[in-house]
């Protein structure tokens, strides 16, 4: 099962902070919950400063259960070290399941 992260930032700036700094860093914590980052990309497009994040849990994973432990973590806490989490103004997120003819399974 794949999910598709949508982050919205007040800047540029903290979009690129939190891209190049802290986002980088979740790809290890987030690997020992069992969550693999297949990708990440910005868009300023519209003049909003978006984070895309392409995540995928293992078969059978309970992802609300996995979300609320993550962000309850010390892993959590420490990727975020020295990022103002009020630059973050909006979250969204979608899960997906991939087709049969989908080249990323």
């Amino acid at each position: 099962m794949f999910q598709l992260r949508v982050y919205t930032l007040r800047s540029a700036g903290a979009l690129d902070r939190y891209a190049e700094i802290h986002w980088a860093r979740h790809i290890g914590s987030l690997e020992a919950f069992g969550v693999e980052t297949r990708g990440i990309w910005t868009s300023r497009d519209g003049g909003e400063n978006r984070l895309f994040a392409l995540v995928s849990y293992e078969d059978g994973a309970d992802v609300a259960k996995l979300e609320t432990e993550y962000l309850a973590s010390s892993a959590l806490a420490e990727d975020m070290a020295g990022f103002d989490p009020h630059d973050i103004v909006d979250v969204t997120s979608v899960l997906l399941d991939p087709t049969p003819s989908s080249p990323i399974r």
